[in-house]
């Protein structure tokens, strides 16, 4: 709340133009999106202390959720590492790093739906850990949403509805 006030605080007092206009938005958007991957982190608590207390805890996709988890952190940390730097490359990687993460949910998913059909006394604690997985894949939403506010700060064009290869494009312009 205080990053976001001083950046108020910043347009209403100084009248940011051009770069250093687009370098308060993207920090204004960026603590929204911190933000969210923060409620999602507080979702995933919630869900992993519901699932250990269950009594005959099994855990299906385990190892699939795990990697999910750790692409979204590594998306987290390299958007994070791009805005410091102003790294538009970095922040491109993790755009591309995204799609992964979606498939992973995906394939968690399918996963998920044919244990509940296979034995539905399964159906709460495969509900359970999609929440999790959901959660996963919109930290790694969040995290791109973050990369691209790195582009549009540094080369000044919004990316946020292009493809990826136009984002390659925008990066080597």
């Amino acid at each position: 709340m205080k990053i976001d006030e001083a950046c108020s605080q910043v347009i209403a007092r100084r009248q940011p133009t051009a770069g250093d206009l687009r370098l308060v938005m993207a920090v204004v958007k960026t603590i929204t999106d911190l933000e969210r991957i923060g409620d999602e982190a507080e979702k995933i608590a919630r869900m992993a202390k519901l699932l250990s207390q269950k009594s005959a805890l099994n855990l299906p996709r385990y190892h699939e959720i795990k990697h999910a988890a750790d692409l979204a952190l590594d998306m987290l940390r390299k958007s994070l590492d791009a805005f410091a730097r102003l790294d538009v490359a970095m922040a491109a990687q993790v755009v591309r790093l995204d799609e992964q993460v979606d498939d992973e949910f995906r394939a968690i998913m399918r996963y998920l739906i044919t244990f509940m059909m296979e034995d539905p006394r399964t159906i709460s604690t495969s509900l359970e850990i999609l929440f999790v997985a959901k959660a996963i894949e919109r930290i790694g939403d969040h995290a791109k949403n973050m990369s691209e506010y790195v582009i549009y700060m540094v080369k000044g064009r919004d990316v946020r509805h292009v493809t990826v290869d136009e984002i390659d494009r925008e990066i080597q312009q």
